[in-house]
């Protein structure tokens, strides 16, 4: 499972505007910040002895001295952490206000961080900051044990066998929605898509039920979940804000109103309230090794957790798939070819769980390769419990405890080493003869990796592929600018920055 991680958020040094008195206060406040820093934080860097990570204390981007590099993180986190890479090498170290960010880039250098086990490299201390949406006893505020029943019955929810029952459903919201588009038009996709990810998503998680008869108030908490994680919760996650007090109010309205669901399902046994396929309802039902029942709160924490894991990600990597082919005509007329191959020149044509997963090759690629280009998480962190031992470039390096261990998908996969012409739209990387996710362990990372690799990508496969497979058999789409927008990495979970409007004409049946 695979959560939102920070470091996007601007960061800006107070006192430093606003004519000269202000700007001299500033100076001296800031000489004696640096003196501080220096002494209690730079000082610990030779930590490792003569096998630690370099430090990097310059920064070409600020004036700055010592906290430069932390306003060059807070500018553009993807762009320092490159200029790193290529300056320190694969292994380096930001000293970070009080902490020490240890970067891993590269396939070699990012192996043992997938490798190492929870008593090495944690995420506990990492997403803490969580705790207050998913709320007490959920995921990383969970025991050991009890995370593990909590993910295996994630992972029973997500299986092949109920997958396959999940692709009708995602299709009939899919055509549902499409229906209120009209013949022809414009819209802006990346807003059409997230919506259309949330329907079809609380359909296979919430259950009929909830669908169709508390879908907007689920909605609309969930919105309010989601704009109380902002960048000052990672670090603040308890900070008396608005945003975080709509977040608290949010999650307990969100525990009242699935508190009545389980209770009206649990008391009325026989009414048919779904399918039994939504994960709603493997959640009821989950007791741990102690023998204790799931609670109603930890049920509807895993799923606000499921909600958050999946729909920023499937929403975003649903609308660069769609970009990315909308502004490469070659691929796309190879797309609709693939689609019509598969379900002949019916846009109706009903999609089922093999097609899905076995005859889309070239679809299934242009996900992949919009992922490798936009991963929506650019950072991913572990804490270092104990000493990590890393090999990479044949140099050996000892992390030390204590360390935030970090690896970029942003960067990491757009080595040219790894992938030939990095920054291109190339989905064919993927194919046989070339297969470029395949030369080097944990090159490719759309999906994490390793023992905590996302156990979602699966269900998420389908849930796109689906989306777009009726997408681009019902209408002829085309961009409206004329280039694809820029990746926004000030978001949280970064998504597209600019004009994502696409023109459509429904495509007419052969009949």
């Amino acid at each position: 499972m695979t959560l939102p991680t920070s470091g996007a958020a601007p960061i800006s040094v107070g006192g430093l505007v606003g004519g000269s008195d202000s700007m001299l206060l500033g100076l001296t406040c800031l000489s004696v910040l640096s003196l501080l820093y220096a002494f209690f934080v730079l000082r610990p860097r030779t930590k490792g002895g003569s096998s630690a990570p370099p430090t990097v204390t310059n920064s070409p981007v600020s004036g700055l001295p010592v906290v430069g590099t932390i306003v060059e993180f807070g500018k553009s986190p993807v762009k320092m952490v490159q200029r790193c890479y290529e300056e320190y090498g694969p292994v380096f170290t930001v000293p970070f206000f009080h902490k020490r960010l240890t970067f891993l880039i590269g396939p070699e250098a990012q192996e043992p961080f997938f490798k190492a086990p929870d008593e090495v490299l944690s995420q506990d201390e990492v997403y803490g900051f969580m705790k207050p949406v998913f709320g007490p006893g959920v995921v990383y505020d969970a025991s050991k044990k009890n995370r593990q029943v909590q993910f295996q019955s994630m992972a029973h929810g997500l299986r092949t066998s109920r997958l396959k029952g999940y692709t009708a459903k995602i299709e009939r919201e899919t055509r549902q929605y499409l229906e209120t588009w009209g013949e022809s038009g414009e819209i802006d996709l990346f807003h059409a898509l997230s919506e259309l990810t949330i329907l079809t998503s609380s359909r296979c998680l919430h259950g009929d039920d909830v669908r169709e008869n508390l879908f907007k108030e689920v909605s609309e908490l969930y919105h309010d979940l989601d704009h109380g994680l902002t960048p000052l919760t990672v670090f603040f996650p308890n900070a008396p804000t608005a945003a975080h007090k709509k977040r608290n109010e949010a999650r307990a309205k969100m525990v009242e109103l699935f508190g009545k669901v389980i209770k009206n399902r649990r008391d009325n046994p026989d009414v048919k309230h779904s399918d039994g396929t939504d994960i709603l309802s493997i959640f009821m039902d989950v007791k741990y090794k102690d023998g204790s029942p799931i609670t109603d709160e930890q049920v509807t924490g895993l799923l606000i957790a499921l909600l958050f894991a999946g729909q920023h990600t499937s929403c975003i990597t649903s609308t660069w798939t769609s970009l990315f082919i909308l502004n490469n005509p070659e691929i796309m007329k190879r797309i609709v070819s693939e689609q019509m191959d598969i379900f002949g020149s019916e846009p109706d044509a009903a999609v089922d769980y093999k097609k899905v997963n076995e005859d889309m090759p070239l679809l299934h690629n242009s996900m992949k390769e919009a992922l490798r280009l936009c991963p929506p998480l650019i950072l991913l962190i572990r804490y270092a419990v104990k000493e990590l031992k890393v090999k990479a470039a044949g140099k050996n390096y000892t992390i030390p405890k204590g360390d935030m261990v970090l690896i970029s998908p942003s960067v990491g996969m757009r080595i040219p080493e790894v992938f030939k012409d990095p920054d291109a739209f190339d989905p064919d990387r993927f194919g046989p003869g070339r297969e470029e996710d395949k030369s080097s362990p944990y090159a490719y990372m759309g999906f994490g990796g390793g023992m905590h690799s996302c156990m979602g990508q699966n269900f998420a496969f389908v849930q796109v592929k689906t989306i777009l497979s009726v997408l681009f058999r019902e209408f002829e789409m085309e961009m409206i600018a004329d280039k694809v927008p820029d990746i926004d990495y000030e978001a949280m979970v970064v998504g597209p920055k600019g004009d994502c409007r696409i023109r459509y004409k429904k495509r007419q049946s052969s009949n």
